[in-house]
């Protein structure tokens, strides 16, 4: 018989995890980054090991990430944001790289990277994935991170 082993259970490692989000399309953003402090205070983090930090959209993401991440303490990062569909590919480029870079930096600093950025084609479903009956994405990328945390814990 196997071993299998999850995040979903133990101890949180003592450290920092930093909230990033963008500033872009207010109302959804504001509530993703709501739902993932309280999903990581409800995990067990206390309010003064949680850190959101604000840019200005998308694109800004992975380099203060990196950033965060080069912080001592720092053990985990939510990345939370919003792009919308327009008349261009403009939107492609920006999830694509953004979405690389992050998995990228995870990789090489070991450092769990929840990617909680919203890539959608229109407003409605930002709305529905930000609250709305899909869910939230900011718990879910939240929630990914502690799991992970838990989980490397016990690797």
């Amino acid at each position: 018989m196997s071993i299998e082993r999850t995040g979903l259970d133990g101890d949180l490692p003592n450290g920092t995890i930093a909230v990033i989000a963008s500033r872009y399309n207010p109302a959804i953003c504001d509530s993703l980054v709501q739902a993932a402090v309280k999903t990581l205070l409800e995990a067990g983090f206390e309010t003064h090991q949680v850190i959101v930090v604000r840019v200005p959209g998308a694109w800004e993401l992975p380099l203060v990430s990196k950033k965060m991440i080069a912080k001592a303490g720092v053990i985990g990062v939510v990345t939370l944001g919003c792009v919308i569909k327009g008349e261009t590919t403009h939107d492609e480029h920006i999830n694509r790289a953004v979405s690389t870079s992050l998995m990228q930096l995870s990789l090489d600093t070991e450092i769990p990277i929840g990617f909680g950025l919203l890539t959608c084609n229109t407003v409605e479903q930002a709305l529905q994935r930000s609250g709305g009956n899909v869910g939230n994405k900011g718990e879910e990328a939240a929630g990914a991170v502690v799991e992970l945390l838990r989980l490397t814990a016990k690797l």
